[in-house]
């Protein structure tokens, strides 16, 4: 296996059927099992995905890597014409909710008593297990201070839902306080970016280590 647009056809191929992102290795050790043959396909595959996303530029959809690898995904303009076609209501989440994701996101990590110290109330325990059952949130183990709170930090999934490879990739606290108000407002459940969270309360630093795993 050598012409590139054969490579291309099937990586893109994988690409649709597969329930999540791909990795360029998972996509090789699908391409060829041989260890020695895979080495050809290091420069083949990267090329054969740069192709994909150039053909992607007229249509409605677009290749993107996230922190799991790349997919294939709806353009965000296209969203409301396939959740008309699902019945899809998107999922409301309260103001709370997208405060507490917000700060764990850009405090990470931070625990339950510092949440509460910056947003000024209590934090409804259902809150966090909403968050962690959504596999946006998970513990990251306890801090070594009386008491031995624990501490929290997002996840992979929480970065390829919204779209981004890192946390790097975290919009600007000033641009996340403006979506967020208005995601609350709307109900806006949009995976694009950090474009529903935010509180008016954080600190305008992003000191999270990155999710390597959930």
């Amino acid at each position: 296996m050598s012409a590139i647009n054969e490579i291309k056809q099937i990586v893109e191929t994988l690409l649709l059927v597969s329930d999540g992102p791909l990795t360029q290795q998972q996509i090789i050790n699908v391409l060829e099992e041989d260890e020695e043959k895979q080495q050809e396909l290091l420069e083949l595959v990267p090329r054969a995905l740069y192709l994909i996303e150039q053909d992607c530029e007229s249509r409605p959809y677009e290749l993107t890597e996230v922190k799991s690898g790349f997919r294939l995904q709806i353009r965000a303009q296209m969203s409301s014409w396939v959740a008309k076609l699902l019945r899809h209501k998107p999922r409301k989440y309260s103001q709370a909710t997208l405060e507490t994701l917000v700060l764990i996101a850009y405090r990470q990590p931070i625990t339950r008593g510092e949440i509460e110290q910056i947003r000024g109330v209590s934090v409804n325990t259902n809150t966090l297990r909403n968050l962690m059952d959504r596999g946006w949130v998970r513990e990251l183990g306890t801090r070594e201070s009386p008491g031995r709170p624990m501490t929290y930090g997002t996840t992979a999934t929480f970065l390829d839902y919204f779209g981004l490879r890192s946390l790097d990739e975290l919009p600007e606290l000033q641009e996340a306080i403006e979506l967020s108000m208005h995601a609350s407002e709307l109900g806006i459940d949009n995976p694009a970016g950090l474009s529903s969270e935010t509180t008016n309360n954080t600190s305008d630093t992003k000191s999270a280590p990155d999710p390597s795993s959930d």
